[in-house]
């Protein structure tokens, strides 16, 4: 995990704990991971570089090289986040955790904007299971 923003502590360990119980949620798929936490001038240079949107975004995904283990990595902007959990009415750690699935969930190669809603039903049945009571309602 690459933290890379200082305006907020966040709890690698929790993170790291949300993608193994969504992995052992779906039969221990997945890989490697790494976790990128920054602010939003990252987010937007990234989503401008690697999708054409000029504007900040809560969390990317990349996808790894290749390599066996490497599923690839996940950037979060610890800004939008703060701004998602005010807007929901839970905390930061929760919607990072929120966010952190969702990234994972396109690592494994689902696309909501393409998949007719496939991703949504997955990721709200991990939301359920994996993420703590009151936190499955949203995507």
């Amino acid at each position: 995990m690459l933290d890379r923003q200082r305006k907020r502590r966040v709890s690698t360990v929790r993170l790291r704990r949300v993608i193994e119980a969504a992995a052992a949620a779906l039969n221990g798929a997945g890989g490697e991971v790494a976790i990128v936490l920054g602010r939003d001038p990252l987010l937007r240079r990234l989503n401008r570089a690697y999708r054409g949107k000029d504007v900040a975004t809560d969390v990317l995904a990349f996808e790894g090289d290749g390599a066996a283990d490497a599923l690839g990595d996940i950037i979060i902007s610890v800004d939008a986040a703060e701004r998602n959990a005010a807007g929901e009415g839970h905390s930061l750690a929760e919607e990072l955790d929120i966010l952190v699935l969702h990234g994972w969930l396109h690592l494994l190669g689902y696309d909501h904007e393409r998949d007719r809603g496939t991703m949504k039903r997955i990721e709200r049945r991990l939301r359920r299971q994996v993420l703590p009571v009151g936190r499955g309602a949203r995507p």
